[in-house]
């Protein structure tokens, strides 16, 4: 494993750190204080995001992606992740990976669409009584004739207002197990505009600003066969082929918050001025930057290391757990210092600080919460032991 950059790796960093800095930074303002993402500005970011060659390169070249490694992709995700959740995600959009199980069919109506930037997916797994419990799902989906009819509720369905399809998991039927009887999932494309499938306004949150999320229900919405993604009763096999590196993603995005926040602390430990010197001298302070640092590297080489093995086929589930959890939970920490080291003025809107504190927040919550990353790692370590 090599510790450094390629000289592409080194070249992906900085063409998107430029483009972050230029074309998304400057938007990041309207967008906190507003709550709201205009659709002219989506429009007028991705076209420069495809011109930049950013826009979906988390896919394959051959589906007219990037073809980035692992590692490189997380590069340019923690580039991105610096910014307004809103504006990296939504104007320099990355399809879901889950896209790539489709049919050539599938591929041509949703996949290509989106790598294009004509339409945008969303993944709707989460239900009122079904968050770290999938299996608990109630949505279902049953046979009727060459359909499927849908029935149910799904919410936390991040950006469904702007999607033009979802990605829908719904319990299906059920098998006997050794611990009883468990459901099964099997996923589906539905399009917005389907009748009895309904996108309602979701929850204000306290995270990530202009980035929204809805409410999804289904009233016997009927779709055809042709639209199931994968296999019948196989939607969970389809979800851990296609969706393990979002906890890396999670983890990268975060790392790039954090040495944001860091920066600003170091500026200003270096430029402030209190009792007759600069407060990066205090040890109180400098203490802290330290601490910081150490925490962000930390962080980051369990990320890359994850992402390292990924490639070569030998990461673990409990790799990726301790790279979503560790990322997660250090950017809270320089967070939450960050503003410690700026004292009132961390808590002002002039700075991205109280930004990146609120946001970190959901951290910890999607992708799997800190206790579920906590379970999956400690399983491991377990097993071996037959405990």
């Amino acid at each position: 494993m090599q510790f450094g950059l390629t000289e592409e790796q080194q070249m992906i960093v900085e063409t998107t750190r430029s483009f972050v800095e230029n074309e998304l930074y400057p938007h990041e303002m309207e967008v906190e204080r507003t709550g709201h993402l205009r659709m002219d500005l989506i429009k007028q970011i991705q076209a420069k995001a495809m011109q930049a060659g950013l826009y979906a390169a988390n896919m394959p070249a051959e589906v007219g992606g990037a073809g980035l490694d692992t590692l490189s992709w997380l590069l340019y995700e923690k580039e991105l992740g610096k910014a307004n959740y809103a504006l990296h995600w939504t104007c320099v959009a990355r399809p879901s990976n889950i896209l790539l199980a489709g049919t050539e069919e599938q591929r041509q109506r949703y996949l290509y669409p989106c790598i294009r930037g004509e339409k945008w997916d969303c993944l709707a797994m989460t239900e009122p009584g079904a968050g770290s419990d999938l299996r608990g799902m109630k949505a279902s989906a049953r046979p009727d004739g060459d359909d499927w009819v849908l029935n149910g509720t799904k919410h936390f369905i991040s950006h469904a207002d702007l999607a033009d399809f979802a990605i829908c998991f719904m319990a299906s039927g059920e098998e006997e197990t050794p611990r009883g009887k468990k459901k099964l999932i099997t996923a589906f494309f539905v399009d917005k505009g389907t009748p009895g499938f309904t996108v309602r306004d979701g929850y204000r949150n306290v995270s990530h600003r202009g980035y929204t999320n809805a409410i999804l229900e289904f009233d016997n919405c009927r779709i055809p066969k042709s639209q199931i993604l994968g296999e019948v009763h196989k939607g969970f096999e389809v979800a851990n082929t296609w969706l393990g590196a979002t906890r890396l993603q999670v983890a990268a995005t975060c790392l790039g918050r954090a040495e944001r926040a860091l920066a600003h602390a170091v500026q200003y430990a270096a430029e402030r001025q209190q009792f007759g010197q600069q407060i990066g001298k205090f040890q109180g302070i400098s203490f802290k930057l330290a601490d910081m640092a150490m925490e962000l590297k930390a962080a980051e080489l369990l990320t890359w290391e994850a992402a390292w093995k990924f490639d070569q086929g030998t990461v673990t589930e409990a790799d990726m757990s301790m790279a979503k959890l560790k990322a997660t939970e250090v950017l809270a920490f320089i967070a939450d210092e960050a503003i410690q080291i700026h004292g009132g003025m961390g808590l002002m809107d002039d700075l991205p600080l109280e930004r990146i504190w609120r946001d970190a927040r959901v951290e910890r919550i999607w992708e799997g919460t800190s206790e579920i990353q906590r379970h999956i790692i400690s399983r491991q370590m377990l097993r071996a032991y037959g405990a």
